[in-house]
């Protein structure tokens, strides 16, 4: 019984969706961790990754409600193991000096960051990676004074040559 659920949804790319499969959750009293969503190879066609918590029994009725909306297309609770999952994150850093700009630099390069914005008195990092990755990262320069974090949610694929393909396309 594992805590944590990545489900991987293809649904039609129409108005309305998004908050269609929100309510779903909202209805239902379970939470979303993160949502993310965006167009596949197919224009018709999108996919949304939700990270959910909850015991199999609370994800399996998810996603037999999920299956029940007219717009979606296939679900798949992905197994942790068998996935490849990434996150972008941005964050703003307090680096007035060139010391603390050095510091910053070091550290992004130490994580494979990128350095994405420069100012006066602040560094921007894009950094990528499982949400263990980043949380160190912003742990590590937590006390150097964040100004701003925006973290875009998880994405993610089966590994190897599985795929959730539609049968429509």
């Amino acid at each position: 019984m594992k805590n944590t659920h990545i489900i991987s949804v293809l649904v039609l790319n129409k108005p309305g969706v998004l908050q269609r499969i929100s309510g779903l959750f909202t209805r239902r009293w379970y939470n979303i961790s993160s949502i993310t969503g965006g167009s596949t190879d197919s224009t018709d066609i999108s996919r949304m990754t939700i990270v959910v918590k909850g015991d199999d029994k609370v994800v399996e009725q998810v996603v037999k409600q999920l299956n029940k909306l007219i717009e979606v297309i296939k679900v798949i609770d992905l197994d942790e193991e068998e996935c490849v999952e990434r996150e972008l994150c941005l964050i703003k850093i307090y680096a007035p000096t060139e010391s603390s700009k050095s510091q910053v630099i070091q550290y992004a390069n130490i994580f494979r960051g990128n350095i994405v914005d420069l100012s006066q008195e602040s560094l921007t990092v894009q950094i990528t990676g499982d949400k263990t990755k980043i949380s160190a990262f912003i742990k590590l320069v937590k006390p150097m004074g964040i100004k701003e974090i925006s973290r875009t949610g998880l994405t993610a694929l089966m590994r190897g040559p599985k795929i959730l393909k539609s049968n429509k396309a």
